[in-house]
């Protein structure tokens, strides 16, 4: 991993993520009666554990509104779901603001069209492996992990053992 990388991830002091694709693999399961279902990886949901024990919040911004996606992050104790949000690059301001943040000391975890505008404005920038490729060049990382696989962890990975290394 290059100097540059390691010098964003050390400066990390929040997480945000998004679901479909990064915390899942944007594959939908349905019911007979139409429910619709997601699997969630349980080393993400670990990623965040051990961000949360470093002082690391973790943030989940999506356009999508279920249930389970609240049920999961109130599980998994991430600190903020912001959900039904469209332009997510909106959000960082108020978030900065909010947690006491700098752009640069922000990570964010998307993987489409509507996760880009964010991706340029944050420090830390991360993609899946099976992201769409403009994502892809726009990002300071670029997963070995395809969404659903742990993208999260991966990423927890990387910060936490950059600012191991200070």
């Amino acid at each position: 991993m290059n100097k540059d990388t390691l010098s964003r991830a050390k400066k990390v002091k929040i997480v945000i993520t998004d679901v479909d694709g990064v915390l899942t693999d944007g594959g939908m399961y349905y019911t007979s009666k139409g429910d619709a279902m997601k699997k969630f990886h349980v080393r993400d949901g670990m990623g965040i554990t051990l961000l949360r024990k470093n002082d690391i919040p973790t943030i989940i911004i999506t356009k999508e509104q279920t249930q389970m996606v609240k049920q999961w992050a109130k599980r998994m104790k991430v600190k903020k779901l912001f959900d039904g949000v469209i332009e997510k690059e909106k959000m960082l301001r108020p978030i900065c603001k909010q947690f006491k943040v700098k752009e640069d000391e922000i990570a964010y975890i998307g993987d489409d069209v509507n996760d880009v505008a964010l991706l340029q404005l944050v420090g830390f920038s991360a993609v899946p492996n099976d992201a769409i490729s403009f994502a892809k060049k726009l990002s300071t990382y670029i997963c070995m992990k395809k969404g659903g696989e742990g993208v999260l962890r991966e990423v927890a990975e990387i910060i936490l053992s950059a600012k191991a290394k200070s």
